[in-house]
């Protein structure tokens, strides 16, 4: 190709975390919310932030690239997602993609799961080889916690994933990817890609990048990433709690031109992943004794960690299994709920006014029952904020209308909406401060240190109902590739 020419790189994508354990079925109103089309509304949205859009914006004006944005939409994780729903999504990003593209940016997460496919990212990518044809260049960039196929591998000619978690280099590996693409397209390099599955189901708890085997992993891909010939190294995490054939732990290397040399590099991470696998387990404790532990602890803040209930893995966001130990605790506590029914309760008697309503527990039984909470209002506002810490920082977040009610030492922040407690904005917005209470409860696996992790003096993980459970055995799975672990303890 005509190395002068300005290149014209096309960006588009559907993100959805899939928990097929979650209640209810998501529907294409879940991803109205951040539905953007056309490069005017991408730039609007996105330019400035530290997410995968507004890193795609920068490599873009880096490279002098003209960019050319097609439709992405995102929801927040939930239940399976609506076989109608999941056609429309595609059909509408590959109809998006502009024909004079030299190259596709494709951001997905690679767990979301439909109706009709358990590989949606996979057949988002076959429909556009149906449309651009094989040779097309296009590079994907993924979550941590994808559960890659075989069909992703094939397709894509580069898989760029995140290297942390929680996550806060999505923006760079956006980057990364665009980079990678550009290499492609001008013909410097042949990517080659090997895949390898680990055999195991990992909990996002097991999965923190910055310690443990997790670290040894990923600082094993640095090292790969460093030899003459890598283009990039992926260890996905994976998320169990897709009931899929390729759920669980994987790794892709891509290479120029040499596969021997990436099969050499995925099979070394897939050995010493199995190798470890024991030291991704996590402790829990039950959530009366995970109070109690807090309790003893003679400084807070004490995080108690409810995976089960995590909002960024599919949870309700309304579990009440631990608000039913917080109503008379001696120290003061903090927790967040979404329950529509009572915020519209608290913004009816006001600011000052007296709050009486049972709370939460009212997506499905396995969440809890409705809590009993009486208290004061004491803040009101529409629940919109930026985020303002390292991860996807500059991001528009909306709970929904918002109320905080004080309940003695308990607050109660609640929500209309599920959001995850991702950035210090959840709380901070609402008036409210981490270092002024002993105990936060926090609807989030590990996601939630990009917030509060600096205030943490000690973290509990509860094990508790739900539909994100720490627990593998709480759940009955029907299409995970058997055997695996930790289910066959093997």
């Amino acid at each position: 190709m005509n190395m002068n020419r300005t290149l014209r790189i096309a960006v588009a994508g559907i993100y959805h975390e899939t928990n097929t354990f979650a209640p209810g079925l998501t529907g294409i109103d879940s991803f109205q919310g951040e539905w953007v089309e056309g490069r005017e509304a991408f730039l609007r949205n996105y330019q400035g932030t530290r997410t995968s859009m507004g890193g795609v914006i920068e490599a873009a004006q880096r490279h002098g690239a003209e960019l050319l944005p097609g439709c992405y939409a995102a929801a927040t994780p939930s239940g399976m997602v609506r076989a109608e729903a999941a056609d429309e999504l595609i059909d509408a990003v590959v109809d998006s993609i502009d024909d004079s593209a030299d190259g596709l940016v494709l951001i997905m997460h690679g767990a979301m799961v439909s109706q009709q496919y358990p590989d949606l990212e996979g057949e988002c990518l076959r429909r556009l080889r149906n449309r651009l044809g094989r040779n097309f260049p296009v590079a994907m960039t993924l979550d941590l916690h994808a559960n890659i196929s075989p069909t992703m591998v094939e397709l894509a000619d580069v898989i760029v994933g995140y290297d942390t978690y929680p996550h806060v280099d999505i923006f760079e590996r956006a980057v990364e990817a665009f980079d990678i693409l550009v290499r492609i397209v001008r013909g410097e390099v042949r990517p080659v890609r090997a895949y390898k599955h680990s055999g195991m189901l990992v909990v996002p708890q097991g999965m923190m990048t910055e310690e443990g085997s997790m670290k040894e992993l990923m600082d094993c891909a640095f090292a790969m990433e460093e030899l003459s010939g890598v283009l990039n190294v992926t260890v996905a995490g994976g998320f169990p709690y897709s009931d899929v054939p390729d759920a669980g732990m994987s790794f892709v290397v891509t290479t120029d031109g040499d596969r021997e040399l990436a099969e050499r590099c995925v099979n070394e991470l897939a050995e010493l992943a199995w190798k470890r696998r024991d030291s991704f387990n996590v402790p829990y404790l039950e959530p009366r004794d995970a109070i109690r532990e807090a309790l003893s602890e003679p400084q807070g803040p004490v995080i108690l960690s409810e995976g089960s209930d995590n909002v960024g893995g599919g949870g309700p966001g309304d579990a009440t299994h631990l608000l039913a130990h917080m109503t008379d605790l001696p120290v003061k506590s903090l927790i967040v709920i979404r329950d529509p029914d009572a915020v519209r309760e608290a913004f009816a008697v006001g600011i000052g006014g007296t709050f009486a309503m049972d709370v939460g527990g009212k997506t499905d039984d396995l969440h809890g029952r409705p809590v009993a909470v009486r208290g004061t209002v004491r803040l009101l506002f529409d629940g919109r904020y930026r985020y303002v810490g390292p991860y996807m920082t500059g991001k528009h977040a909306d709970m929904g209308r918002t109320a905080v009610v004080e309940c003695g030492n308990l607050t109660v922040e609640l929500t209309e909406k599920r959001v995850g407690p991702y950035d210090l904005g959840h709380v901070l917005y609402a008036g409210l401060w981490p270092e002024d209470f002993h105990i936060i409860v926090v609807k989030s696996a590990i996601a939630w240190q990009a917030a509060f992790g600096k205030f943490a003096r000690r973290v509990i993980n509860v094990d508790s109902p739900g539909c994100c459970s720490a627990n593998l055995r709480h759940f009955e799975y029907r299409q995970v590739r058997r055997p695996v672990y930790p289910l066959e303890l093997t």
